[in-house]
C-alpha cells in the first residue's frame, strides 16, 4: 500500500502542512526556528550549522530542516483547495536585485511551501550561506503525469568532503494518499542516494550529473529523444526523427527537422557540442562541425554528417541551449554493404 501511495505522490507533482521533524545529527531539534515568521535564509543556515562540525551533519541538518518544514504546493485542485496560502510579498524595487537563488528561498521560507524547484533552491542557498558546495540538477524523474520524455524536475548534488552526493529534497519530504491529502513521511533513500540507485528514477540534462562512469539510457529512449528544458523556449512545436535512438555509423548523415516560431533560429547538431565548438579549431582549423541547414518558413532542415569520434549521444542544439539528445547505436553492416567496402579498398 505504502508502495500505491508513493506512486500516486510522483504522479500527481514534481512534490509538504509543516510539522515538526523528530531526528537530526547529534540529536538537535529546530523547534525555535518555526516560531519565526519569515526568517533570513543566512541567519537560518547558520542556526542550522552551527552547532556541527562536519560537513555531512551540516548538510543533513539543511535536508532535514527543509524536508520537515517545507509543504508541496501543488496545483491539484483536492489539495489546493485544502491549503492555506500566504500570499507572496511584493518586491522592494528601491533594493538591488538578490540572485534568484536567495529570492526564490525567501519566498519559499515566507509561504513554508514549494514545487521541487524551491525545494531545490532553498537548498542550495541554505548550502551557500553555510560554505557547502552544491548544484541545482535539472531532468527528468519518473512517475509524472506526463508521459513525454523531458525535464521535468529539479533536485541537487552536493560535495561533501570533496567528494559529490545526490539527494533529493522534494522526494523525501512525503506523499498523497489515496485521498489526495500531503502526508509528511520522511523517506531516507533520497539523502545522499548511491549514483546507481538514484539513475533509476532520475535521469539529468546534464549526464555529469548522474555522477556514473558509463553512460546510462532509460528505455523512454526507444520511443522518444530526451527533451531539455530549451524545447519550449524555443518554441519547438514539431521535430523528427521521433525516435530516440539511432542507428548510425561514422561517416553517415543523420537528418533532422525542427518546426518551430523562433525568430533567430541559429541550430547545429553535434556528438559532443564543447569540443566541436571549444576544441576541435585549436586542434584542426580544417576539422569542423558538419552541419547544414536548410530553412524553409517555420521549419529548419538539418543534416549531420557523424565524425570519426563518435559518441554515445547526439545533440540537437539551438539558440546556443540543447533541445534534445538521442541515443546513438552502432548500425549492423549487412553482407552486402561489406563486400562494397572490401570492393572499394581492394580494387
Amino acid at each position: 500500500m505504502k508502495f500505491l501511495f508513493s506512486f500516486i505522490f510522483s504522479w500527481l507533482f514534481c512534490f509538504g502542512s509543516t510539522s515538526q521533524g523528530n531526528f537530526y545529527p547529534a540529536g538537535r531539534q529546530h523547534h525555535d526556528l518555526l516560531s519565526m515568521e519569515a526568517i533570513a535564509p543566512a541567519l537560518l543556515a547558520q542556526q542550522l550549522t552551527l552547532p556541527f562540525k562536519t560537513e555531512r551533519e551540516k548538510v543533513e541538518s539543511i535536508f532535514r530542516w527543509i524536508t520537515d518544514n517545507i509543504s508541496y504546493q501543488s496545483n491539484s485542485p483536492i489539495i489546493r483547495s485544502r491549503q492555506n496560502k500566504k500570499p507572496l510579498e511584493d518586491d522592494d524595487t528601491s533594493m538591488v536585485l538578490k540572485p534568484l537563488n536567495e529570492r526564490v528561498a525567501e519566498n519559499v521560507l515566507r509561504r513554508r511551501e514549494a514545487v521541487c524547484d524551491g525545494y531545490a533552491r532553498l537548498f542550495k542557498t541554505l548550502c551557500d550561506f553555510a560554505g557547502i558546495e552544491s548544484e541545482l540538477v535539472t531532468g527528468y524523474a519518473t512517475g509524472y503525469r506526463t508521459t513525454i520524455f523531458r525535464s521535468n524536475h529539479t533536485w541537487n548534488a552536493v560535495s561533501i568532503d570533496n567528494k559529490w552526493y545526490l539527494l533529493d529534497a522534494t522526494w523525501a519530504s512525503g506523499y498523497i494518499n489515496y485521498r489526495g491529502d500531503y502526508v509528511k513521511h520522511y523517506d531516507a533513500k533520497y539523502f545522499l542516494t548511491p549514483p546507481q540507485q538514484f539513475i533509476r528514477d532520475h535521469y539529468p540534462e546534464d549526464m555529469k550529473w548522474s555522477l556514473l562512469s558509463f553512460p546510462f539510457f532509460p528505455g523512454e529512449f526507444n520511443q522518444s529523444p530526451f527533451r531539455h528544458q530549451g524545447m519550449e523556449r524555443n518554441k519547438i512545436k514539431s521535430f523528427s526523427p521521433q525516435k530516440g535512438i539511432i542507428e548510425t555509423n561514422a561517416g553517415d548523415t543523420v537528418k533532422f527537422v525542427l518546426e518551430t516560431t523562433m525568430t533567430g533560429r541559429e541550430a547545429f547538431v553535434s556528438t559532443d557540442p564543447f569540443f566541436e565548438l571549444a576544441m576541435l579549431p585549436f586542434i584542426n582549423i580544417y576539422l569542423k562541425n558538419n552541419t547544414t541547414i536548410t530553412k524553409r518558413d517555420n521549419k529548419i532542415f538539418i543534416e549531420y554528417v557523424l565524425p570519426s569520434y563518435v559518441s554515445n549521444w547526439l545533440y540537437v542544439i539551438m539558440n546556443g541551449e540543447v533541445l534534445m539528445r538521442y541515443k546513438l547505436k552502432n548500425k549492423k553492416i549487412t553482407k552486402t554493404e561489406v563486400s562494397k567496402t572490401e570492393s572499394f579498398f581492394f580494387c
